[in-house]
């Protein structure tokens, strides 16, 4: 499965705007048409006119369906994503509405160029083509509800994050002010990429490293997993279950200091609740702070807890990290990734 780029979701435009755009240009078509003929002329205007309507209309309609994602072809992981932040069953209804009124705007302009066609009356020929905007415009006001819908949800929908299903994707979790924003900026190979959640006010933060050209994703769900088990509401919770379907890791971050915003016990409440959360899911413990731990300069590890302990902010121990997150997720169907196919011709020193 490809990665869905969200952020590319084309705007939908209002009835008035759709409209006005097929009508304007359905007007401007007539200006290419020259013929002494009074008869001819108007007849091939008004033909023009309700063809360009319609072509305009249905093309728009039909472009917005194919660009937004086919629920049929999404990861488990963004299909649990757009189910929890807009609903899939409104999401696969108004997007089948545009397609169903594509269709009808197609019939209506077939059924009045005919009318247009069979008769020699010019009035009639104007009628014909008033007629067909007037069916045309009445299929587009049933379906502004949809209009307004996909609006809406493009807003929302625009903000998920891209994560590639077939990679590595380390969640990161742990309470908060505990360091994991400042880990991912530190192990990322480029400034992480920050965006509005939509299941909550906070944000998402998504880096990425790469080793052996296999791209490593790390992500920081605020407001999902930073918090106890009754806090969350039930949209939260769906969002929650959407990590299963990525998480090769989950890397739980505590901060063991002195100074630590969340007590300890409760820091490791939350890391039992979240190791319900994903139990499919490894589980690598950290240890954070470790520039105010007291740590000896040949400690790799906090004494106290036998965890890795790392300081973002003076890049200790991040490098033994990086190392381990490699060791711990594992790709056995391309474990040879870099050798060469056993017919490649070699050539003997």
């Amino acid at each position: 499965m490809t990665t869905i780029v969200w952020k590319s979701l084309p705007t939908v435009l209002t009835v008035d705007e759709l409209l006005d755009k097929a009508f304007s240009r359905a007007s401007k078509t007539t200006q290419q048409i020259d013929d002494r003929d009074k008869l001819r002329r108007t007849r091939k205007q008004m033909l023009r006119m309700v063809q360009a309507a319609g072509d305009v209309l249905s093309a728009t309609l039909i472009k917005w369906v194919e660009r937004w994602p086919s629920l049929d072809q999404l990861s488990h992981f963004d299909h649990a994503l757009v189910d929890a932040a807009v609903g899939c069953d409104d999401y696969r209804h108004s997007l089948g509405t545009l397609h169903w009124a594509a269709k009808k705007v197609n019939e209506i302009g077939q059924q009045n160029q005919i009318k247009i066609r069979r008769t020699r009356r010019i009035e009639l020929m104007h009628d014909a083509r008033r007629e067909a905007y007037g069916r045309i415009s009445s299929i587009v006001g049933q379906i502004e509800p949809a209009l307004d819908w996909l609006s809406e949800a493009r807003d929302t929908l625009r903000y998920l994050p891209s994560i590639d299903p077939n990679e590595a994707c380390i969640v990161v979790s742990g309470a908060p002010n505990v360091g994991k924003s400042a880990l991912i900026a530190a192990i990322s190979s480029g400034t992480p990429e920050v965006a509005a959640y939509p299941f909550t006010t906070r944000q998402l933060h998504v880096g990425h490293f790469e080793h052996r050209r296999r791209v490593y994703q790390l992500v920081d769900t605020p407001g999902l997993l930073d918090r106890p088990m009754e806090t969350r509401n039930p949209v939260e919770m769906q969002a929650v279950a959407a990590l299963e379907h990525i998480g090769s890791l989950v890397l739980f971050l505590l901060d063991p200091s002195d100074n630590a915003t969340t007590p300890l016990n409760e820091q490791q409440h939350l890391l039992s609740e979240v190791a319900d959360l994903l139990p499919q899911t490894p589980l690598f413990v950290v240890d954070g702070k470790a520039d105010l731990l007291g740590l000896e300069d040949e400690e790799n590890s906090n004494p106290a807890s036998g965890h890795l302990a790392i300081s973002p902010t003076t890049g200790r121990g991040m490098e033994e990290l990086r190392t381990e997150l490699i060791n711990r997720i594992a790709f056995p169907e391309d474990a040879e990734r870099l050798s060469l196919p056993e017919d490649w011709p070699r050539r003997d020193k």
